[in-house]
């Protein structure tokens, strides 16, 4: 028999217990809403130890009372009706023992509004509330509205209240002080009974054995707490999504970064498509620029076939006219060969009967046309006004198509690329200032500055060849020449009249040939420009090397030698022909 006429029940501990209000471990305090006798509800006592050392002789006769009517109460076997007879009875007792031991109210009185977390908190009666939170905890009496002759269960001994330790809905027994709220109760949130995936709420606890200290009421080996499915079905989805997409981003970057670039195969499509390369345009601008354009299916299969090709970075820019679709590698294949780009290259040197033959070829355009335009439309395309007007010039374009390489385009026309040619021509006389040396040079008008610099152009092999070009055509048109007696005698000029460019001719019948631009037969330079001269031809003429040079002879076809006196010039010119007759078997 435990005190207070309780049962032999486990202590309670829990605040929702019903049986909850013990704030020590002796034994010696009461039971805040204990049930005693079936259920019934006890009236609160003096439990603090102070009561004892304030009341000890009341507190002891207090004691034994409750020990004697417990003796009583367990030895008899009551019905139901009697119970509650016997429950009215010793309410009346308690109720004269309570004014007879209860101490003045102010003796009990808090000392603080908040007491500490750790001393109890008394009610306006000097009774322990359970630290102020579950002071309300009497269970009501079970048997009132119940039937009195119903039978009732009794657990252990007769007339012992039942342990509501021992029933699946208990709580653990209590810890001793020095182990209690070691750690903080952690927030348990009650799930639907029967919800989605539910697993069913808490798990029956072994509540006979003692517990380990922790909180929640699980005993060491039960079961752990069943979680809820939707949770886990959440988290599983949250989980998988993350690692999904993280592996699709994943492989994508992975395949554009390590994979193969996308690309067509074969030649590509049927359909042409002009694409324009700009100057300083590197691999990667120009792979952007072919799969705009619908060319290439990506830039980088493109960098990476001309980083293949040995030629690939020797793509030029211009217009490339391409099929639509094609494979990186044929993209690369066409760029690399100059005669695929839609330009018209002008060389140096270049005649204008070469460049008409391009331009119309390259405009899909009759034999002729272009040169009809350029000759019927002269003055209108742009010339300066030095350029020659005299009747005899065999064509007045010849040596204003500047060298240099020219993009077509879906507009381009003879007239419009005529044209260009002409101003580079004229846009570059005027910067290198040909006008005003044709006096410095003894010419007679710019127009012969061009004329000597496409002789050079056409005789010589490198700018230092030019220089002693420019110098023997200066010497040979001195009045005081009386070795050639003025003459030239380049043989590039009989050649330009005769539209060809052989080495070997009969010269006693070029020398026969009368033509203003046959320099075998006339004095000085001829009429007009014989070709385009470039850039290092028209520096060349306007400064001279001044060596005193008179003569020059190509003895291998390759390198030039120059003389200053008729007699070395006849010994190289020996040595020319005896190769030639070895040549030609002779």
């Amino acid at each position: 028999m435990t005190e207070y006429g309780r049962g032999r029940g486990p202590e309670p501990w829990h605040p929702e217990d019903p049986l909850y209000g013990d704030q020590g471990w002796t034994g010696h305090q009461t039971q805040q809403g204990q049930v005693p006798y079936g259920g019934a509800p006890q009236q609160e006592y003096p439990q603090e130890p102070q009561y004892q050392q304030q009341y000890p002789q009341q507190y002891q006769q207090y004691e034994q009372q409750q020990q004697y009517e417990q003796q009583q109460y367990e030895q008899q076997q009551y019905p139901q009706q009697q119970y509650q007879q016997q429950y009215a009875a010793q309410q009346e007792a308690y109720a004269a023992q309570q004014q007879a031991y209860a101490p003045p109210q102010q003796a009990y009185a808090p000392q603080q509004a908040q007491p500490h977390p750790q001393q109890p908190v008394y009610d306006n009666q000097g009774w322990d509330t359970g630290q102020g939170q579950y002071a309300a905890a009497v269970q009501a009496d079970p048997y009132v509205g119940a039937d009195p002759y119903a039978q009732q269960s009794v657990s252990g001994y007769p007339g012992e209240a039942p342990d509501l330790y021992t029933t699946p809905e208990a709580y653990p027994p209590p810890q001793p002080p020095g182990r209690r709220h070691l750690e903080p109760e952690p927030a348990e949130d009650e799930e639907p009974e029967g919800g989605f995936l539910a697993g069913g709420g808490r798990d029956d606890d072994d509540g006979d054995e003692p517990g380990d200290g922790r909180r929640g009421g699980r005993s060491k080996g039960g079961k752990p707490k069943k979680r809820s499915g939707m949770a886990c079905l959440i988290a599983a989805v949250v989980i998988i999504g993350v690692v999904g997409g993280g592996g699709y981003y994943g492989y994508s970057y992975l395949k554009a970064r390590f994979g193969a670039a996308e690309d067509f195969a074969g030649e590509g499509t049927d359909e042409l498509v002009d694409v324009e390369i700009p100057k300083g345009a590197l691999l990667g601008q120009m792979g952007r620029i072919l799969k705009e354009a619908g060319v290439v299916a990506s830039a980088q299969a493109f960098v990476d076939a001309a980083n293949n090709n040995p030629k690939g970075k020797s793509i030029q820019p211009g217009i490339y006219p391409m099929n639509k679709k094609m494979s990186a590698a044929a993209a690369v294949a066409l760029m690399i060969d100059p005669t695929k780009l839609n330009v018209i290259t002008v060389t140096e040197g270049m005649r204008n009967t070469k460049v008409y033959e391009a331009i119309d070829k390259k405009l899909g355009k009759p034999a002729g046309t272009t040169k009809d335009i350029a000759l019927r439309e002269a003055k209108n395309l742009g010339l300066p006004a030095w350029a020659g007007n005299d009747p005899k010039l065999i064509d007045p374009l010849e040596g204003f198509l500047y060298p240099t390489r020219y993009d077509l385009g879906k507009d381009s026309t003879p007239e419009s690329l005529l044209k260009e040619m002409v101003k580079n021509a004229s846009d570059k006389y005027a910067e290198l200032g040909v006008e005003g040396k044709a006096k410095e040079l003894g010419l007679d008008n710019p127009l012969q500055v061009v004329t000597v610099a496409s002789l050079v152009n056409a005789e010589g092999k490198n700018h230092d060849d030019f220089r002693k070009m420019s110098e023997v055509v200066y010497n040979r048109m001195k009045k005081t020449n009386d070795v050639t007696n003025q003459k030239i005698e380049f043989d590039s000029t009989y050649n330009y009249v005769k539209n060809q460019s052989e080495i070997n001719f009969n010269l006693k019948e070029a020398q026969a040939f009368n033509n203003p631009y046959n320099t075998h037969f006339i004095k000085g330079l001829p009429v007009g420009p014989i070709g385009n001269p470039g850039l290092d031809a028209l520096t060349a003429t306007l400064n001279p090397d001044h060596g005193g040079w008179m003569f020059f002879v190509s003895v291998d076809g390759n390198t030039t030698t120059f003389t200053k006196t008729y007699d070395e010039h006849l010994k190289l010119v020996a040595e020319f022909q005896e190769r030639q007759k070895q040549k030609n078997g002779g």
